[in-house]
């Protein structure tokens, strides 16, 4: 990817991107589901509904797929099994939806597709037609798609449209901020498959901007505006972080930025690019979530935070923290490189989503 790119022969995404297309599975329907695609306010999904007879209103989810926003496709094989897995086992709709990418779609194009998505199946007329139990709705996603999935579940908070609230939110190893790109997490996991601290700090400046400038200012965490030091509450990880993820190292601080930077791109500042940065007030409004963080990853101080602040909004939390996990654990689900971690893993989920939903 570094070398197409360096070439001008294609750009590194779209050299990335090939490795999670291949993995594109058709919409194949078997004995327990039907799989089809179609289109929700124009943008595209893979619904899984169960067949068996439903015994009253079912369960729902709207499944949001990672991959950095630049990458990946609700058709891949490891969101396939899942989502089959889940409706099979749970007698559950799953809207699997798909989102523009990076490049050439930057924030918010991601984020206001999957939004239209949950948006649309919320209205009480479609949720009849799939045969939807308002009352047991949950948005969930991994990586990218957990970062999408939370600020989803805050955004419908304060639509006056939506009638209908999700009960629940799950939210796998989730990309929650891009203040802080210098959390214990990202100094122990810096060089651990399969996201770097490098391929992390690239896939948030494809997702907010076009501009090198942003990328190399987040490569040596210096890229926040003074202005926004009261932010830093919010992501402060002396407070919010369990004493055993803080291991021995010590907050230092912040490198400011230049203000324009930020004034170029004020998704870095965005609530819906960063969920973490919500006040307390909205938090608390929030349904159940479910967080799963993995030890051997980047991401997981993010989303130990957001469990933190969560708890300390009063909302019921369920932290199932992985030692032995990496990022993208929950997705190696298919042979060859089926885990009996993601099995594990993805039982978890199954298990809180049975109680809870």
């Amino acid at each position: 990817s570094e070398a197409a790119d360096a070439l001008g022969i294609k750009h590194y995404m779209e050299v990335m991107r090939l490795f999670t297309d291949i993995q594109v599975v058709p919409p194949t329907s078997d004995e327990n589901v039907t799989v089809t695609e179609t289109e929700f306010n124009s943008v595209p999904v893979r619904l899984y509904l169960p067949r068996r007879a439903p015994g009253g209103l079912r369960r729902a989810m709207v499944y949001i797929h990672g991959g950095g926003w630049c990458m990946g496709d609700a058709g891949m094989q490891g969101y396939d099994i899942m989502a089959r897995h889940i409706s099979n086992e749970l007698n559950t709709v799953v809207v699997s939806t798909n989102y523009r990418l990076a490049p050439p779609h930057r924030f918010p194009a991601q984020f206001e597709d999957v939004y239209s998505v949950t948006k649309f199946f919320l209205q009480s007329e479609v949720l009849a037609q799939y045969g939807v139990d308002p009352a047991r709705v949950c948005v969930a996603g991994d990586s990218a798609g957990g970062n999408l999935a939370a600020a989803v579940a805050q955004e419908l908070l304060e639509d006056p449209e939506v009638q209908t609230q999700l009960k629940a939110q799950v939210l796998i190893y989730p990309a929650l901020q891009a203040l802080d790109l210098d959390l214990p997490s990202y100094r122990d996991n810096a060089r651990k498959p399969i996201l770097s601290r490098s391929l992390m700090v690239r896939f948030w400046s494809e997702y907010l901007s076009p501009e090198p400038a942003l990328r190399e200012a987040m490569a040596s965490n210096s890229h926040v505006p003074p202005e926004a030091g009261e932010l830093w509450r919010f992501l402060n990880w002396s407070v919010w972080l369990p004493q055993a993820m803080r291991g021995a190292h010590r907050p230092g601080s912040p490198a400011w930025g230049g203000a324009e930077l930020a004034r170029r791109h004020p998704g870095l500042l965005d609530p819906r690019a960063s969920p973490l940065l919500a006040s307390e007030a909205r938090l608390r409004r929030l349904p159940a979530a479910f967080v799963l963080t993995c030890e051997h990853d980047v991401l997981r101080d993010d989303g130990a935070m957001y469990v933190g602040r969560l708890r300390a909004a009063g909302v019921p939390v369920t932290h199932h923290h992985a030692r032995d996990g990496f990022h993208g654990a929950f997705n190696f689900l298919a042979w060859p490189l089926e885990l009996a971690l993601s099995r594990r893993l993805l039982s978890a989920c199954v298990g809180w989503l049975r109680e809870n939903l």
